[in-house]
């Protein structure tokens, strides 16, 4: 799986993303910890809001920053963008008000969404074969799953020495270290459109990878596989605390673990996917993983309704380590299916579509699964459940037959 980092480009870009990875999880505690700060008694709502506003940046800002940077060296917008980054993550130190939170936020998550997807949109073009990029997707599933692990630990780890908005200059250093080992990658740096499409007005740029996604039948199952894997992400992420502690008598170190136990399932899945994908096509993975996604969801409100602490945290915990493995399966190869039908001058829009949509999701899931959980937290499992198999069900009949398997892909080329 350590294949793609025998290229130095690939070796770079990864080093830079895992820093900024780090620097985020950073940011994410000391946001927190500047919420309560500045409004003890309403900290969970100005999270929450922050936390709104960062998913409503990247719904909108993902397809129009594609288009309004189309032009430029990809080189100069990733670079650009961690720098406009490092200095929002060197002002949020000296916020003294709620409300200058949300601006803020707002330009560090919309610089996000013009950073990733085009990110996302250079590697198929610095690792050619299928393989080497199966593995890479592997790799950056990885990085996530770890940095959600291992960010709070270190977080904690330096809060022994400094104060909590310090963390935040530690965030600033992430994007500085990013942008760097950007600078100092040899890759592709042309922009997303061709020069025969150079003139194509800024609305239609904008909006062509949606029009990708929903007009090209190889693509269409995914929006479906979005909606399964958010619909069950949603619950863990948003129900968990209320789980381990309310249901179950558990403390802060069981949500931890619940939490841990999920992102290993997530690892697992992005383990074992590159030598799986060589074997059996993305299709059969992907629905198999949200069929996981979504028989884990069901069984919840039997989980639920164990009146053991040791075996409800057991049998939850088995829910939470599928629903990763489902959620990894699901969700890894999504870039091969982006890389196969498209071509290279549609990548920054079909990356940019696919950030966008996905989050999209996850902007309704979210208070679905919060809001349904004040009411009834089997209530809430079984809605999302219904939710994940309706969608797995979409993604099945929506699945073009002519969708090639890695095995039809190598053959042919």
């Amino acid at each position: 799986m350590l294949t793609p980092l025998r290229n130095p480009a690939y070796r770079k870009l990864f080093a830079a993303q895992i820093i900024a990875l780090i620097g985020t999880g950073l940011a994410t505690v000391a946001l927190g910890l500047l919420a309560y700060e500045l409004d003890p008694k309403n900290a969970a709502g100005v999270l929450g809001t922050a936390l709104t506003v960062k998913m409503v940046a990247y719904v909108f800002v993902a397809p129009l920053a594609s288009a309004a940077v189309a032009k430029l060296s990809r080189r100069s917008v990733l670079i650009g963008a961690d720098l406009l980054r490092l200095a929002v993550a060197a002002s949020l130190p000296f916020v003294t008000e709620t409300w200058q939170i949300y601006p803020l936020i707002f330009i560090l998550q919309a610089a996000s969404a013009t950073f990733t997807p085009t990110f996302q949109s250079v590697i198929p073009e610095i690792l050619h074969e299928e393989e080497e990029y199966t593995n890479a997707l592997s790799l950056s599933r990885l990085a996530y799953d770890l940095e959600a692990a291992l960010s709070p630990m270190l977080a904690a780890a330096l809060l022994l020495v400094m104060h909590s908005n310090d963390l935040f200059f530690g965030t600033a250093l992430g994007f500085l270290g990013s942008a760097l080992l950007v600078a100092s990658a040899a890759f592709p740096t042309k922009g997303s459109i061709g020069d025969d499409e150079s003139e194509i007005p800024f609305g239609k740029r904008a909006r062509g990878g949606i029009e990708l996604f929903f007009h090209n039948p190889h693509l269409r199952p995914i929006l479906f596989l979005n909606l399964a894997v958010a619909a069950a992400g949603a619950f863990v992420l948003v129900q968990t605390v209320v789980i381990a502690k309310t249901n179950f008598g558990g403390d802060d170190g069981t949500v931890a673990l619940l939490l841990a136990v999920n992102g290993a399932g997530s690892m697992l899945g992005a383990f074992t996917l590159p030598r799986l994908l060589k074997h059996i096509p993305e299709k059969t993975v992907m629905l198999a993983g949200a069929l996981l996604l979504t028989f884990a969801t069901m069984l919840i409100p039997l989980a639920l309704g164990i009146s053991s602490r040791t075996p409800g945290l057991i049998a939850i915990g088995a829910l939470w380590l599928a629903t990763g493995l489902g959620w990894a399966s699901a969700e890894t190869p999504v870039g091969r299916i982006i890389r196969r039908h498209t071509s290279p001058g549609q990548f920054g829009q079909a990356f940019a579509a696919q950030f966008s949509l996905s989050h999209a999701c996850w902007l309704v899931t979210y208070p679905l699964a919060g809001w349904l959980g004040t009411w009834s937290l089997t209530g809430a499992a079984i809605v999302l459940a219904a939710i994940a198999a309706v969608s797995a069900a979409g993604a099945f009949s929506t699945w073009t037959r002519t969708t090639a398997s890695p095995m039809m892909t190598s053959q042919s080329s």
